[in-house]
């Protein structure tokens, strides 16, 4: 019987993007993608690429000997900007200087810090350029995990914007230059904006047409891991990118052994409401069974496509009844006690959301006078997936001292970007009640589109801070976004700092033209807020990130980088939970899986020494109050009884 052929192992396609909820299997898929294609059209050449700042293609190909037809890259985003930045610093400074009244200083500061967050857009450009040269066959791309692919697929909306905040500051000097020579003659600057819109709009094409360029999700057959899928189906959808297959990765299989048939009882039931759904049925989904060794390196990477099949009907699970599995943990840690901020972070897909929810239920039930704020960064929230009661950007009562939020990073940014344009029109207005200033007014508009990407978050972590400060809560537990963002989500502080400053410091060297008061009010409020929770992040005695990972190789990888950022930026990390271990079983795949577990295990205790680490047993899915609190309550015991001492 052949094994069944989707449509991306086809080779037909000149852009293959893998994405989904982190820690799935987008890298196995992706590489396994390229090299396999790689292998069938040995006449042709593939770039394999990721996208993911945590990169992690080297760990998956683990010293494998790549077919030569194939090449790999890791890209460096913010190389990428700076190469940009070198070829057209220029341009960009000629921009601003004709456009605003700013001073030199001024222009050269508001460019230096705006221009960080370019990184991701001048990435995207990077990967459409090589898809246009014709150089290779198919470009296989490993994407982030869900929040940053959205980004991505994002990239020719936000670039557009930032040349419309460019083209508006270049409109007064053209129509000057109309007037006082009666002649509209381009420019070398007309010709570079007018040239990055055009790579702009063939991003946006190569990413519409379904004849040469296909997204693929990947996923588990779990309730969040779905969800989020749903999540990512009508952004992709919203965004006109083509989707015909969809994966279901480590499937368990059909046997006696009580944990395999815990999982597979788990997933037969998310398959089925797949099949039967209505708008999951365009897509073609496929299965890859679990697989006793990690997908990395010649035989795991090879042979990974071979276990695919079509998903046509649901998994038969066992019907003998399923005996308990043990317990949830293998070891405890104390509970977190008094602090004021709890950072849960890790590689996507490792149960931070999960952990999160437990320790949240857990502080809420042993502290019933405090109350605790539960909130997300990720911009694929899953906390009312893991709740099990929706939550959204207003905060929502859970249960008694416990309150959850889903943060909204860009209903807070258009909130200041209307704030600013409604006041600076009144203002203008008021000056000069009979003229309409239009090109001054659109370029200051504007210029709020010229702050670095990422502002946006912060600006809604210092609405947080204001909660604090109201000392309405007393605890703050952060579901961060997975490790590559929180990485930068941690260094932006600073960063926005600088450029609050900046900003701010307008209103002030020209106060003769700018009189905001709520504006600068605002700003005032987000620049103290700012200053809090940089302080926050470095006292070990208000704030802790409690690290999560799974026992894989590449979790490892990751969680090194993770931890070294930690100490690079002084927040305290002192405990590790290695989450989603293989209960002990007689069953051969789950001894295989618990084996090669326990050298991870080693090596993070190696590795780590004085971090308190504790195993998290895999069992079912902990959605909501319920269980999250059983979990728990499994996972801490107080500070009087004994435990991983992690102070």
């Amino acid at each position: 019987m052949d094994t069944p052929t989707a449509s991306f192992l086809a080779g037909k396609h000149s852009l293959l993007l893998f994405g989904g909820k982190g820690g799935v299997g987008k890298t196995s898929c992706a590489v396994a993608t390229a090299l396999k294609l790689a292998q069938t059209a040995p006449q042709s050449s593939f770039l394999l690429v990721s996208t993911d700042p945590a990169h992690s293609l080297a760990d998956s190909l683990a010293g494998l000997a790549r077919p030569p037809n194939l090449q790999v890259t890791e890209l460096d985003a913010q190389a990428c900007l700076a190469a940009f930045n070198r070829q057209h610093g220029s341009k960009l400074y000629a921009i601003a200087s004709r456009g605003t009244f700013l001073d030199d200083y001024d222009i050269n500061r508001f460019l230096d810090l705006s221009l960080p967050g370019l990184d991701e857009l001048m990435a995207s450009l990077e990967i459409t350029g090589w898809a246009a040269s014709g150089n290779y066959r198919t470009i296989v791309v490993d994407t982030a995990p869900t929040g940053h692919t959205l980004r991505l697929l994002a990239m020719p909306a936000l670039l557009r914007n930032w040349l419309g905040a460019l083209d508006a500051l270049l409109a007064k000097h053209r129509y000057m230059r109309l007037l006082l020579s009666n002649a509209a003659n381009r420019d070398e600057i007309d010709v570079f904006l007018e040239e990055l819109a055009g790579s702009v709009k063939q991003m946006e094409t190569l990413l519409q047409d379904s004849r040469r360029s296909q997204f693929v999700p990947v996923m588990l057959a779990e309730e969040m891991s779905l969800s989020e899928t749903r999540f990512l189906l009508a952004e992709i959808k919203r965004a006109q990118v083509p989707v015909d297959d969809i994966v279901v990765n480590r499937l368990f299989p059909s046997n006696e052994c009580p944990v395999c048939a815990d999982g597979l009882v788990q997933q037969s039931r998310i398959v089925g409401e797949i099949l039967r759904s209505r708008d999951l049925a365009p897509y073609t989904w496929w299965g890859v069974p679990l697989y006793p060794k990690e997908v990395q390196g010649a035989d795991g990477l090879n042979t990974f496509w071979q276990g695919l099949t079509r998903l046509t009907k649901e998994p038969v699970a066992i019907e003998t009844p399923i005996p308990p599995i043990g317990p949830w943990v293998e070891t405890t840690v104390r509970a977190p006690g008094e602090k004021s901020l709890l950072l849960f972070a890790g590689k996507g897909g490792v149960g931070k959301t999960t952990l999160a929810c437990a320790t949240s239920v857990r502080l809420a039930q042993d502290s019933p006078a405090r109350e605790i704020l539960l909130l997300s960064t990720d911009p694929a929230h899953s906390l009312a997936d893991c709740l099990g009661v929706p939550v959204g950007p207003e905060p929502k009562r859970i249960c008694a001292g416990l309150t959850a939020l889903e943060i909204d990073a860009s209903a807070e940014f258009r909130a200041l970007k209307q704030l600013y344009s409604g006041e600076l029109r009144s203002f203008l207005h008021s000056l000069l009640p009979n003229v309409d200033l239009v090109f001054d007014r659109e370029a200051m508009e504007r210029i709020v589109d010229l702050s670095p990407p990422g502002l946006d978050e912060v600006m809604a972590l210092t609405r947080v801070m204001d909660l604090l400060d109201q000392d309405h809560y007393h605890a703050l537990v952060l579901d961060s976004a997975p490790t590559g963002h929180l990485i930068r989500l941690l260094e932006m502080p600073e960063l926005v700092d600088r450029w609050l400053k900046v900003f701010f410091g307008l209103f002030l060297k020209y106060k003769q033209i700018f009189r905001l008061p709520k504006v600068s009010q605002r700003l005032v409020e987000m620049s103290k807020a700012l200053k809090r929770l940089r302080a926050m992040l470095a006292d070990p005695d208000q704030c802790a990130l409690y690290g999560v990972t799974i026992l894989t190789d590449m979790a490892f990888e990751e969680t090194k980088d993770l931890l070294a950022a930690c100490q690079r930026m002084q927040v305290n990390a002192p405990v590790l939970f290695l989450n989603l271990a293989t209960p002990p079983s007689d069953c051969l795949l789950c001894s295989a899986l618990r084996g090669r577990e326990s050298v991870i295990e080693q090596k993070l205790r190696q590795a780590f020494p004085t971090t308190a680490q504790v195993v998290v047993c895999r069992r079912g899915e902990p959605r909501g109050l319920a269980l999250l609190g059983e979990l728990g309550r499994a996972l801490y015991v107080t500070s009087a009884s004994k435990g991983v001492n992690h102070d």
